[in-house]
């Protein structure tokens, strides 16, 4: 990857900020309140890395803290706005204006993936220059997006849902949107992310009727 597209400098500067700051028994309860949301994981689970990833994200970007109101992106970059420049400060609005959702692949190409965000339409491309092992058009997946020097990049955190769950998927993201406008796709996202622990686990099921929306309803 090119070197000027890499935030990853960044993201341990608010990985410590965040992780060295905060006492662990609040670690622990963010921990439990993610995997009550997407399932538990454990690490004979062979996506339990991933999972790992996907919570630290959920962490730093999106869970707001009981006692400061502010997520640790958000606490950061007021910290880092009040002593440094505005050069060493854009660097770390990026963590709090992430896109974290179910996507739609569009398109593969050479250097990017075309993707479109199922529950408002909008299409997305992502800067991307590794080959995304299995990925086909067609697929969904979770991912989060992060916006870096003029260009959408992917964190290092996916859930890909295989490709007869699709279908069911984005029916029920089509109901959704008309029956239950209020329901958020990070809650849709969470909802699956169940499921896909599911298919890991349980093999003699099929995909089809672990993604079974109707019935769970």
């Amino acid at each position: 990857m090119d070197p000027t597209l890499s935030y990853h400098s960044y993201l341990e500067q608010l990985t410590t900020f965040a992780t060295s700051e905060e006492p662990k028994s609040d670690l622990i309860a963010a921990k439990a309140e993610y995997f009550r949301l997407t399932g538990d994981v454990y690490e004979d689970d062979k996506s339990f890395e991933m999972r790992m990833a996907s919570f630290l994200d959920y962490f730093l970007f999106d869970r707001i803290h009981p006692d400061t109101g502010k997520t640790p992106a958000v606490e950061y970059l007021e910290r880092i706005s009040k002593e440094g420049t505005g050069d060493e400060v854009a660097p770390f609005r990026m963590f709090t204006e992430t896109l974290h959702s179910l996507f739609e692949v569009r398109k593969l190409s050479k250097g990017a993936v075309k993707l479109r965000e199922p529950f408002s339409g909008v299409d997305y491309e992502v800067t991307e220059r590794r080959q995304l092992a299995g990925l086909e058009k067609g697929d969904v997946l979770e991912a989060r997006l992060i916006p870096f020097n003029g260009h959408l990049l992917f964190s290092s955190a996916f859930c890909y849902h295989p490709r007869p769950a699709t279908k069911p998927i984005l029916k029920e993201i089509k109901r959704r949107k008309k029956k239950e406008p209020e329901r958020t796709p990070k809650e849709m996202a969470w909802e699956c992310a169940k499921m896909a622990l599911k298919v890991d686990r349980y093999r003699q099921v099929t995909v089809e009727k672990i993604y079974d929306f109707d019935s769970k309803r």
